[in-house]
């Protein structure tokens, strides 16, 4: 069954490269298919109109519709990161080159894009059954930019001495 819903994005004019950046940071990402405006318009005949790629087998639409629309934090991509490594690589790789990081393991991509990039232990913490390690664990989330794994469990665990 195709997907039935994809996640359509809208840029300047900067689809093409914005799906090569993102199939390069993402290890299975691939673009699937390039369209160019045709003579019929809106844009120039035979520059890229609307760019289809996947990332991790979910497809993504992205087009060049010029700058009547501009992404913001309404919207954001979330990461589910395994591990400490996988959070750094991807935050160091979305924020390179213009991006902006954000609180709370948000940041902007250098194409305004917002993403959250979320350790799965801090699921984990969030929903811990002590209500107190959970508050902790939140409270040390607040005060970050980056997620710390380790800063997290320490907070959790009642290490954290400053504000949690």
């Amino acid at each position: 069954m195709a997907q039935k819903i994809t996640t359509f994005l809208w840029f300047d004019d900067q689809a093409e490269q914005a799906a090569e950046f993102y199939t390069s940071v993402f290890e299975f990402g691939r673009v699937t298919d390039v369209q160019r405006y045709s003579a019929a318009g809106p844009g120039e005949p035979g520059s890229v109109m609307l760019v289809s790629f996947e990332l991790f087998g979910q497809e993504f639409l992205a087009l060049n519709g010029g700058p009547q629309f501009t992404f913001n934090e309404a919207v954001s991509l979330q990461v589910d990161c395994a591990d400490q490594a996988e959070v750094d690589r991807y935050w160091e790789l979305l924020t390179a080159d213009g991006g902006a990081p954000g609180p709370c393991g948000w940041l902007k991509d250098r194409y305004g894009l917002s993403w959250q990039i979320v350790p799965r232990r801090m699921t984990e913490l969030l929903s811990d059954p002590d209500p107190e390690r959970a508050r902790r664990a939140t409270a040390a989330m607040l005060r970050m930019g980056r997620l710390d794994i380790a800063a997290l469990e320490a907070a959790a665990d009642g290490a954290d001495t400053d504000g949690g």
